[in-house]
């Protein structure tokens, strides 16, 4: 596995041949994708490290997506590996989650897994997706993930007080911060704004 620019490794793919040469009991490594607010693009900019993951020869698979009926996700992801969700019947339908033993099973080198502050379904083994997560680090999977601000539990009072919303979903910052790598996605206000009065805008008005 060689980058295309100069010929040498990059510094993941040197980590991931170390990590290999370590045997299986190495943990993976975690890239989390911390968006600042819904529709910055944290997915769709973790699909192409995952594309440029895979351009270099890595073996890499999506664990999780969810594309919030965005185009151009669907788009970046079509060419990508996916690991069929697991259903979970509840109440009379079957809610679908990620198969975290399918994914393990599988044992890509990396695995995009999304929304990692979502809460499984009941009857999931794990209450959490971040647990799920930490699941697949431990098999020594790497793994990109992504997550909003307004979910990390050191803010859930801040974001009510400004939105009137209670965050449920929501993951601990000291695990988050145990991530090897943090990279904060944002854009412009106004580029952002057409998201927000079409996806977010009408979510808050309907509480």
């Amino acid at each position: 596995m060689v980058s295309k620019t100069d010929g040498r490794p990059s510094a993941d793919e040197m980590l991931d041949r170390v990590r290999r040469q370590a045997g299986a009991g190495a943990r993976g490594r975690h890239r989390v994708y911390l968006g600042i607010a819904p529709g910055v693009g944290k997915t769709y900019t973790a699909l192409e490290e995952l594309h440029r993951r895979k351009e270099r020869g890595t073996d890499v698979v999506i664990g999780f997506l969810e594309t919030h009926g965005r185009p151009r996700t669907a788009e970046l992801a079509a060419s990508l590996e996916v690991v069929p969700r697991k259903q979970i019947p509840y109440k009379g339908v079957n809610l679908a989650e990620m198969d975290t033993d399918a994914v393990i099973q599988r044992h890509p080198a990396v695995a995009l897994v999304d929304e990692l502050a979502h809460t499984n379904a009941p009857g999931s083994r794990n209450e959490k997706r971040w647990q799920d997560i930490d699941e697949l680090l431990a098999a020594g999977i790497d793994v990109l993930s992504t997550v909003n601000v307004q979910h990390l539990e050191s803010l859930n009072d801040v974001v009510e007080t400004i939105t009137k919303v209670r965050q449920r979903e929501t993951v601990p910052d000291e695990w988050v911060r145990g991530a090897e790598q943090i990279e904060l996605v944002d854009i412009t206000p106004e580029a952002l704004r057409p998201h927000w009065t079409k996806y977010v805008f009408p979510l808050l008005t309907s509480r």
